[in-house]
């Protein structure tokens, strides 16, 4: 009889174990401000980046994301068990973006187009001339 409830309690915490690992490796959503991330151009260049450094350096542990070019901004999903809100940051700005208060690579983002800059540097968004809208195909 002792030996069952030994089995039974050894179950039982290892139950509780495996339920509070599944519990930390729950996603979370981050938002991040960026000012050169205006346009559609800079979405797409962006978004290929992201695929590939997600797969090759960040144990798949970005789930998704939004991006919002009205609002200059990026929401992730992220496993945090894989992947910090720190490393997702270096990546927006090794890919040539800002992330919050983090200004991008300086020769990262000296290769993005003209449009894709901060506004500072005539980047962005120009009057009368929306680019957060797809190109026609």
């Amino acid at each position: 009889m002792m030996k069952k409830w030994i089995i039974i309690l050894v179950l039982a915490f290892a139950a509780q174990y495996a339920q509070s690992q599944v519990m930390s490796a729950r996603p979370q959503w981050v938002t991040i401000k960026s000012d050169n991330l205006r346009c559609w151009e800079c979405k797409e260049r962006l978004e290929k980046y992201l695929i590939i450094e997600n797969n090759a350096n960040m144990q798949k542990g970005m789930v998704q994301w939004k991006i919002n070019l009205l609002a200059g901004e990026i929401r992730v999903q992220y496993v945090p068990d894989r992947v910090s809100v720190d490393e997702i940051k270096t990546a927006l700005n090794n890919a040539g973006f800002d992330a919050d208060d983090e200004k991008a690579e300086p020769d990262a983002y000296k290769k993005l187009p003209p449009i894709c800059k901060r506004a500072e540097d005539g980047g962005g968004p120009q009057k009368g001339k929306p680019c957060h809208i797809p190109p026609m195909q």
